[in-house]
Parts: C-alpha cells; structure tokens; sequence
C-alpha cells in the first residue's frame, strides 16, 4: 500500500482544515488506517484512527471533540476534518495503515510521506 498525503497549509487559530490521504491499491479497505503528528522537536504522536468498515474511531485526548476522521473505502481515502484548531495542532502530520487497529505507532506498517499542517495566532 502506497499513501499520499495532502491538504495541509497555513491556518489561524480558531480555523478548520481537511486532510486527505489517497491509498493505492485494491486493498485499502483491508487496512486500518490512523493519523499521526510530530510537532517540531517532538516525538511523533498518535492523533486518531479508524477500523476497516468506519465501524470503529478514536482520538488523542489532545484532539478529541475537535477532530474527525473518516474513510471512504471506495476512494481509497481517508480524511482528517480538523476544526477549531490550536498553535499546538502546528505539525507535520502523517497517515498509516495498519492490519492490527491500534494507536502505536509501531503496528502501523505503511506510512505517507507527511503533510505540514501550521497555525498561526
């Protein structure tokens, strides 16, 4: 499975923006999928995923009630609808797949190429 992450820009705090990762490959709708995000200087962290049918989310405290991902299975994409958004949310943020529906970053075993998200005050 190969991802390409986009959508990622310039946004002020208190804004909304949408990523978007495209798989290829007929299989995408066997893979979990999840968010990631490393802030400069930061480990990488955990942001949200999703299980194979949409049956199944969840989020990082830190985004929780704020962020929402989503897939469509038959785009091979899955979607990051960021709203009210924070200088902390300021990242390069990075989706996966993964056969295990887990939030470490280590079960993950295809990952995007990133997509810089930055808010600015």
């Amino acid at each position: 499975v190969q991802l390409q992450a986009s959508g990622g820009g310039l946004v002020q705090v208190g804004g909304s923006l949408t990523l978007s990762c495209r798989a290829s490959g007929p299989t995408f709708s066997n893979y979990n999928m999840g968010w990631f995000r490393q802030a400069p200087g930061k480990e990488r962290e955990f942001v949200a995923r999703i299980s194979r049918s949409s049956g199944s989310t969840s989020y990082s405290d830190s985004v929780k009630g704020r962020f929402t991902i989503s897939r469509d299975n038959a785009k091979n994409t899955v979607y990051l609808q960021m709203n009210s958004m924070k200088s902390e949310d300021t990242a390069v943020y990075y989706c996966a797949a993964t056969q295990v529906y887990s939030g470490v970053s280590l079960r993950y075993d295809y990952w995007g190429q990133g997509t810089l998200v930055t808010v600015s005050s």
